[in-house]
C-alpha cells in the first residue's frame, strides 16, 4: 500500500490527514489498520516514532456513535505527557465532528473533568490512577465501551501499573476490541494482553532501521570524573536549536541542570517530582524554543514529540538497548536528520556492547580531550547520584 486511500478509512478522517499534510502510511499503520478495521484484537510492537497513535485512531474513531454521550473508546497511557500528546492527536482528527474527547490524568482540577463527563464524552485518554479514582466513584462507567487501547504497555508495567490495568480491563465487561501497542513485547506484556484479548494478532514493525538511517550516533569516551565537562564540550560544539539531555535519575537531572546553568547553558529540567502545571509549562516553553536544552529522565520523556529536536545527548547510558532506541528516536523524525551523542566511561562498556548488538552496527567513538589545567569541581558527587 502506498497511500491511505486503499485502506478503507472514512473520508472525514482522510480529510483531517490532508490538513496535517500526512499522505502515506507508515509500516505499522499499513500492518495494523486493516486488522483493526476488521475488528481484530492486536498486540503490536511499534518503536517510538513509527506512527502507532494514528494507526489505532484512524481505524477506530469512525466506529464511534456520533452524538452519543457514552464512553465508547478508552486509551490508557503510562504518563501524563504521553496522554496529552495522544489527546492532541485525537483533537486534530475530530475537531469538525460531534465526537467529544476528554483527557483524564492527575495534577489538574477534578471538578472540571467531572463537569465535562456529565455533558457526555465519547473518547477518554487517561492515565490509570486518576481514571480508577473516577471509576470507583461511579463517575466514569465503561458499560458501553467498544474499544480499549493500551499504549506503551511495556512502560505501563515498568511503572508498576499492572494491577491498575487489570482492574480497568476487568471493569469494562462489555465485549470490546482490545489493542495493545508496545515498544517491546516481553513475556509480561504478552501475558497481560492475552489474558484480556480474543484471538489476538501479533504485529511487528521494524522501526529500528529508520533510527540507524536518519541519526548520526556518536560515543564520547571519558571517565566519571570528566563526564560533565565532556557533555558541556559536546553541547558547545554541536549547539543545536533544541536538544534533549537524558539522565538516569531525578537527582542527576537536578544536579546536571545546576552544573550546566553555571556554565552558561540555556536549560531547564523535566521529571516526575515536578507538579503537572510546571511540567506542562516547561514542555510548552521548550516546544516554542524559549530555552535550548531539556534535561529529563526516561519516564518523564514519554510522549515527548517535538519536531525541532535535532540532537539527543545521553549523559547516562540507558539500562537497555530498547531504552536507547526510544531516547534517540526523539530526533530523526519524518525523514529529518538527527544526532545522538552518548557520554560513556569504562563501566558502561557492557551496556554499549548490548546496544551495538541490538542495532547491528558499531557506534563511532571519540576520546574526550580534557583541557589542560581544568579542575572539575563537580566530579566528587557524580558517583553518589
Amino acid at each position: 500500500m502506498s497511500n491511505f486511500l486503499n485502506m478503507n478509512i472514512e473520508n472525514w478522517l482522510l480529510e483531517a490527514l490532508k490538513k496535517q499534510h500526512i499522505l502515506k502510511p507508515t509500516e505499522i499503520q499499513e500492518h495494523t489498520i486493516p486488522l483493526i478495521i476488521e475488528g481484530r484484537d492486536i498486540i503490536a510492537r511499534a518503536p517510538t516514532g513509527t506512527g502507532k497513535t494514528l494507526a489505532y485512531l484512524l481505524s477506530t474513531l469512525d466506529k464511534m456513535d456520533k452524538g452519543a454521550k457514552d464512553v465508547q473508546m478508552l486509551i490508557l497511557s503510562p504518563t501524563r505527557e504521553l496522554a496529552i500528546q495522544i489527546a492532541d492527536e485525537v483533537n486534530k482528527l475530530i475537531k469538525d465532528t460531534e465526537l467529544v474527547m476528554l483527557p483524564i490524568y492527575g495534577g489538574v482540577d477534578t471538578h472540571n473533568q467531572i463537569k465535562k463527563l456529565d455533558r457526555g464524552v465519547n473518547v477518554i485518554v487517561a492515565t490509570p490512577g486518576r481514571l480508577i479514582d473516577l471509576m470507583k466513584q461511579s463517575i466514569i462507567k465503561l458499560d458501553h465501551l467498544k474499544i480499549m487501547v493500551i499504549d506503551e504497555a511495556d512502560q505501563m508495567l515498568l511503572l508498576g501499573f499492572k494491577n491498575e490495568v487489570e482492574f480497568i480491563l476487568s471493569a469494562a465487561k462489555a465485549r470490546k476490541q482490545t489493542l495493545c501497542f508496545s515498544a517491546t513485547l516481553d513475556r509480561n506484556v504478552k501475558k497481560l494482553a492475552y489474558k484480556h484479548m480474543s484471538d489476538p494478532v501479533e504485529v511487528m514493525a521494524s522501526g529500528e532501521a529508520i533510527v540507524l538511517d536518519n541519526i548520526d550516533q556518536k560515543l564520547i569516551v571519558t571517565t566519571d570524573r570528566w563526564k560533565t565537562e565532556a557533555l558541556a564540550d559536546a553541547l558547545t560544539h554541536t549547539n543545536p536549536y533544541l536538544g534533549v539531555i537524558f539522565c538516569r535519575t531525578i537527582r542527576r537531572v537536578d544536579k546536571l541542570e545546576v552544573d550546566l546553568a553555571q556554565r552558561g547553558f540555556d536549560c531547564e529540567k523535566l521529571h516526575g517530582d515536578l507538579s503537572q502545571n510546571v511540567r506542562q509549562r516547561i514542555m510548552k516553553s521548550f516546544k516554542e524554543g524559549k530555552f535550548q536544552y531539556l534535561i529529563t529522565t526516561d519516564l518523564a520523556s514519554r510522549g515527548l514529540d517535538i519536531s525541532g529536536v535535532s540532537h539527543i545527548y545521553n549523559y547516562d547510558v540507558p539500562d537497555t538497548a530498547e531504552t536507547y532506541i526510544h531516547r534517540i528516536g526523539r530526533t530523526g523524525r519524518m525523514g529529518a536528520k538527527g544526532v545522538a551523542i552518548t557520554v560513556i566511561s569504562q563501566k558502561d562498556e557492557i551496556l554499549v556492547t548490548e546496544i551495538e548488538t541490538r542495532l547491528g552496527a558499531k557506534i563511532e567513538r571519540k576520546e574526550f580531550e580534557r583541557p589542560a589545567g581544568f579542575i572539575d569541581r563537580t566530579h566528587q558527587q557524580n558517583d553518589k547520584l
